[in-house]
């Protein structure tokens, strides 16, 4: 049996006439000639991109072109490379990138000021692509779903602290410090006692001395910190990121950041985002709203939400705004009808009377002074103890200590009544949502692996989201298009469009 060889590849040695060209490594359907033509498109300049100096080549070294920082950035968070220093490594080696920048390698410090000092610029280019895809026929532009979800920040858990935690710190430090003082009241004691039989180290009191100091210290630290947050009126304080928060949900806090975004139902494509510190998404559901309705060029629009998002604030800004907003409210009576007790919806309003039906029949009668809850404003409606007392139904509705039942009722319950309406047949757009919003998260944490950011600082997490983003956005286009008609697309129409729309760009800070 005679041994088969295997194949060889040429020899290294081997002098080449012809050397092949760098366009030949490329070939016409390679998606990284879509990232050169987008970023060719665009007008940079309007968009507020600032060029990056090399760092590391001296005085008198021209700078990087932004279009040659943002093919790389975006290479980069296309094919989940987001280091500088990788990207570094990639544009010395990888040939897509060698044929991207003509063979320029700029270094990691070089990559990494661009995209710090750039995050406005690159927000502007995210919305570019969303007009672009809006002006392609690619954007349904009438329901989109929105979510949020929590990205661990350039922070530690540990170097985040609350008030309480503050606080808990602080009456320690002052344990601690009263117990050195008394120790160092017994080594002054014991230094004027008569040295016979004196045993003690050298230096023992200057070291209870170092260690009060070293207390003293942490003492005026913690105490700056809580002046800080009670100058500010925040809840936490961060010593490595300042705009980094603990966050928690479900159970589980990370120290980081809350991105929200909004999902065109169409392809899935993010048409509007935003980072923000705040943990709970109570008070995002019409900013995200207004946001994707812009970012749309729509009059209407209809929003889909989970239970988080459920604010009656929010949910009458979106209705006066045209908005029709799809979101669950939370159950918070079931303990009270697990019981067996009424709840607050076993009460029935009468619009003519202003009154409210109880289950036994009597009306509940408005109070004089309505009542404000941080800037909510409610009436009280109270029963009568007279009749409650002769009702057989009182010990499910009124509790023992309590002579009579009263309901609040919001200023304008009519939006929510009319939200209650709306969510009965909410069952199909409801599961839709769920399709729709958690599709990005789920690419960009499972398939990328991104669950945290790189950089430190809102600006700048904003502009790494932009291009987590955009990148996803971009892959999501060339998967529906395809390379020849995604290029052709920008050829004939996308020039003017993204500098039209760039016009109105936010410059940066």
């Amino acid at each position: 049996m005679t041994n088969r060889p295997f194949k060889t590849g040429a020899s290294r040695a081997q002098p080449s006439l012809l050397p092949p060209s760098v366009e030949d490594y490329v070939g016409p359907d390679n998606p990284v000639r879509a990232i050169d033509a987008f970023v060719a498109a665009l007008d940079l300049a309007r968009l507020g991109f600032r060029h990056a100096g090399s760092v590391a080549g001296g005085v008198g070294q021209p700078p990087y072109d932004p279009a040659d920082l943002l093919k790389l950035y975006l290479y980069g968070y296309v094919n989940r490379v987001r280091s500088s220093r990788r990207l570094e490594q990639e544009a010395r080696r990888n040939l897509e990138l060698i044929w991207l920048l003509h063979g320029l390698t700029p270094g990691y410090r070089t990559i990494a000021k661009f995209r710090a000092e750039n995050w406005a610029a690159l927000k502007a280019a995210n919305r570019s692509f969303v007009l672009l895809a809006r002006e392609l026929g690619l954007l349904g532009g009438t329901l989109v779903a929105i979510d949020g979800a929590f990205f661990d920040g350039n922070a530690s858990k540990g170097s985040i602290a609350t008030k309480k935690r503050l606080a808990a710190a602080l009456a320690a430090i002052e344990s601690d410090i009263e117990a050195y003082g008394a120790a160092l009241d017994a080594a002054d004691a014991a230094e004027a006692a008569p040295a016979d039989g004196d045993d003690r180290g050298p230096g023992g009191g200057g070291d209870v001395g170092r260690k009060m100091a070293a207390l003293m210290a942490k003492r005026d630290a913690l105490k700056a910190d809580l002046a800080r947050l009670a100058e500010s009126g925040e809840t936490q304080v961060s010593r490595t990121d300042a705009d980094a928060r603990l966050l928690t949900k479900s159970g589980q806090t990370v120290a980081g950041y809350n991105v929200q975004i909004a999902v065109d139902d169409a392809h899935k494509l993010i048409v509007a985002s935003e980072v923000v510190g705040d943990g709970n998404d109570t008070g995002q559901l019409h900013p995200m709203a207004v946001a994707a309705r812009e970012a749309l060029a729509v009059e209407t629009l209809t929003v889909l939400a989970d239970v988080g998002y459920f604010n009656g604030t929010m949910l009458k800004r979106c209705e006066d705004d045209g908005i029709v907003a799809y979101v669950p409210e939370a159950e918070r009576t079931g303990r009270l009808a697990a019981r067996g007790c009424f709840t607050h919806a076993d009460f029935t309003y009468d619009a003519a009377a202003n009154v409210y039906r109880c289950p036994g029949g009597a009306a509940l009668q408005p109070t004089r002074t309505p009542k404000d809850k941080s800037g909510r404003i409610e009436v009280r409606y109270v029963s009568r103890k007279r009749t409650c007392d002769a009702c057989s139904l009182r010990l499910r509705c009124i509790a023992t200590k309590s002579g009579t039942r009263e309901v609040l009722r919001w200023v304008h319950e009519d939006v929510l009544e009319r939200h209650r309406a709306r969510m009965r047949d909410a069952g199909t757009p409801m599961r839709r949502r769920a399709a729709l919003a958690e599709h990005p998260f789920g690419t960009l944490k499972c398939r990328a692996g991104w669950r945290h950011f790189l950089v430190r600082g809102f600006d700048k997490v904003r502009g790494e989201w932009s291009l987590m983003a955009l990148g996803y956005n971009l892959s999501r286009l060339l998967g529906i298009l395809g390379l020849d008609r995604f290029v052709a697309c920008l050829a004939e129409c996308a020039a003017e469009l993204l500098a039209s729309g760039a016009r109105n760009a936010v410059q940066p800070l």
